[in-house]
């Protein structure tokens, strides 16, 4: 079979520019897990900073999201869970024992100041992205803080709280018939997976390591159920598997997928902890590899949210989210790194790709044959593109923004939608730790702890429910921390880590 993207219907050539929406905002590097926790945030504004060094937020709408109020996130998530997640503190946290084990929070996911404030974050860019993407305003839409994939309906996982991606899926279902969700980050999409098992309305495609690692589920043979069977793919691979070996698999599933589900919009997590050398991953990618398969998923010419994920070798997430950012552009960037805030992070070559290492690939030929072959044969047995009975959807979201020099943020709101701005909400004070800069331990210590297979419960997808969505407004070019890069800025307003 040709893998390559040439070959696919409604393919466009690389070359061709695409209109990118790209959400941040500057105060998610502040958020802090907690000493020696993996998941640092932080890894999102050194990706934010590479991005203006090397020129590339003068090229996309750069846009700060709007937070995801609580009935946004209740769209998915049980109303006492987010109840919980809101009133949660460090303080409080020891008088809330019970509800802790119950939501699985404590560990992996620990409690921290500003968690519910970060949960909002994250989602609301990528529900924003969504937004977006169905009122046809950009053609990609990114938000790298974005991506946790395996939080539940009612609890948290894999230091995971809100599931932005089923989210920003259930969004885009307000337009699109159909929607793709394809998850390389190397742990299993478990959350999204279970959310949309049981329609055919969402396949969900997942290449992750699989055998004794977190978190246990994403068996070749999970392949959906009822209306949904058929519609879940998992790719189970084995340690070290390279760059060549991963797009032997990744390349025709993909293609198969697009010719027989023909999505309308399509969600890419780029889970950067299946990159070589992550510190909790064992993988062998290397930076051009893993962009390849969002350069492939480009190439389709489908609406398309790209979003981050797992990745725990901080300056190895920035550089790919950074290369892949320029890949939804069009532009290839310089391997030589620009001078910046973060530059010692990256010693010693200061190169923004680096070699993979020599480990051994434990994926046979054989095995991943046999892999392509099964894969293949099920997606043989979906009926092409299935139809949706019609009925009456969720109204759409205006998206009304405030220009540039407009003080009233209100008036991004669509005055006719359900989606005012919730008075009786109390604003939550702004306590955030500034992270620590810690060295990272060669030790996989504080590895994602294994977890219960996931749970089934009824598809998350309320077709008539009267669905919630966000906006995002345009920032302010001289917003803190956030702003298009101008030329001969030598001065970053964000003082933290500042060499």
């Amino acid at each position: 079979m040709d893998t390559g993207g040439n070959s696919l219907q409604s393919a466009a050539p690389d070359g061709v520019k695409r209109k990118v929406c790209y959400f941040y905002d500057p105060e998610v590097g502040n958020y802090y897990y907690g000493q020696g926790h993996p998941m640092k945030p932080h890894r999102i504004r050194m990706t934010h900073a590479l991005l203006a060094h090397y020129g590339l937020l003068q090229h996309m709408q750069v846009l700060k999201p709007f937070p995801a109020r609580d009935r946004d996130l209740c769209r998915f998530h049980a109303d006492d869970y987010v109840s919980f997640l809101r009133s949660i503190t460090p303080e409080t946290q020891q008088d809330q024992l019970r509800q802790l084990k119950r939501f699985n929070v404590g560990e992996d996911c620990p409690v921290f100041d500003g968690l519910y404030s970060f949960c909002q974050t994250y989602a609301g860019g990528s529900v924003g992205g969504a937004v977006k993407l169905n009122h046809n305003l950009c053609d990609i839409a990114v938000n790298w803080a974005g991506g946790l994939h395996h939080a539940k309906k009612c609890e948290a996982s894999g230091f995971c709280y809100v599931n932005d991606i089923v989210l920003a899926i259930l969004e885009l279902l307000k337009v699109h018939e159909r929607v793709l969700y394809v998850d390389i980050d190397i742990h299993h999409g478990d959350g999204v997976e279970e959310a949309f098992y049981t329609t055919d309305r969402v396949m969900t495609v997942s290449f992750h390591k699989f055998g004794d690692y977190f978190p246990g589920t994403g068996d070749i043979r999970d392949i959906g159920f009822s209306k949904g069977k058929y519609y879940s793919l998992n790719v189970p691979l084995d340690d070290g598997i390279d760059d060549e070996s991963y797009h032997f698999l990744f390349k025709p599933l993909i293609a198969k997928v697009m010719e027989v589900f023909k999505p309308g919009a399509v969600v890419l997590q780029c889970g950067a902890d299946s990159l070589s050398g992550d510190r909790l991953g064992c993988f062998n990618l290397s930076i051009k590899g893993h962009a390849e398969c969002v350069k492939f998923m480009r190439s389709f010419n489908v609406p398309l949210l790209l979003l981050g994920g797992g990745g725990y070798t901080i300056r190895n997430v920035a550089r790919c989210w950074c290369y892949e950012t320029g890949v939804a552009l069009g532009i290839e960037v310089d391997d030589k790194m620009p001078q910046h805030e973060y530059y010692e992070y990256f010693g010693p070559d200061y190169t923004l790709h680096v070699a993979p290492s020599n480990m051994e690939n434990k994926n046979s030929h054989q095995l991943l044959e046999e892999i392509r072959s099964k894969l293949l044969d099920n997606l043989s047995k979906l009926q092409h593109a299935p139809s949706v009975q019609f009925q009456e959807r969720p109204p759409d979201t205006e998206l009304l923004e405030a220009e540039e020099d407009q003080d009233d943020a209100d008036e991004r709101w669509d005055p006719d939608s359900d989606m005012d701005v919730d008075d009786e909400r109390k604003p939550l004070p702004s306590r955030v730790k500034r992270e620590i800069v810690e060295a990272e331990p060669k030790e996989l210590e504080g590895q994602k702890g294994s977890s219960e297979h996931a749970r089934g419960f009824d598809t998350a997808i309320d077709e008539n429910a009267s669905g919630k969505a966000l906006d995002a407004g345009p920032l302010q070019i001289d917003e803190p921390g956030v702003r298009v890069e101008q030329e001969n800025v030598n001065k970053h307003s964000d003082p933290l880590y500042s060499k």
